[in-house]
């Protein structure tokens, strides 16, 4: 018996779905190691703040502040919201100052503000520029962003003095927004 071209067109359709479906499953499977392998690691979602959370540092309620919003979360799920990065920089300079039974080992989360889209960000892969004239709620703050471009772009549109990653800012350079 003759099988017309069309039924034969099937089963090479069939296997195009099928490899699709494996790609798609492979795909699923990849991200949800990678979500697990994230919360291994320790990272922890961002909490969005409450009316009632206030900034350790300088005691100001943060939730009106969203574009500025910083936030430690510490591995038993307790957290700390800042009005600001440079706030959080200063907690995390003198952490025994304002946490005085926490270690530095405790803290599973970092996260800052990108200005621009106002989501939150891993604090560790930002980019910080300082000097603008953009201030925030206490004054002179790290803008924060999660894209080299778009902290070079405002660092030009708002006069921006330089750009720091996290691991750049010390008490010296904290001690330049006094």
């Amino acid at each position: 018996m003759h099988v017309p071209k069309k039924m034969n067109a099937r089963p090479h359709l069939m296997a195009r779905i099928l490899k699709h479906f494996f790609a798609i499953a492979i795909i699923a499977i990849a991200s949800n190691l990678f979500l697990h392998t994230s919360a291994v690691a320790g990272y922890k979602a961002f909490v969005k703040p409450s009316d009632r959370d206030r900034c350790p540092v300088c005691g100001m309620f943060v939730s009106g502040f969203p574009e500025w919003n910083a936030e430690i979360i510490y591995r038993d799920g307790t957290y700390r919201v800042f009005d600001g990065p440079k706030d959080m920089f200063k907690y995390l300079a003198d952490l025994k100052k304002y946490e005085p039974s926490r270690q530095r080992e405790d803290i599973v989360s970092i996260y800052v503000t990108d200005y621009y889209s106002v989501h939150p960000i891993d604090a560790d892969r930002a980019f910080f520029v300082t000097g603008s004239n953009i201030y925030g709620p206490m004054g002179n703050e790290f803008v924060s962003f999660e894209k080299e471009t778009d902290a070079k772009d405002f660092m030009k549109d708002h006069a921006g003095k330089r750009i720091l990653r996290f691991h750049d800012v010390t008490p010296k350079i904290l001690g330049e927004f006094e």
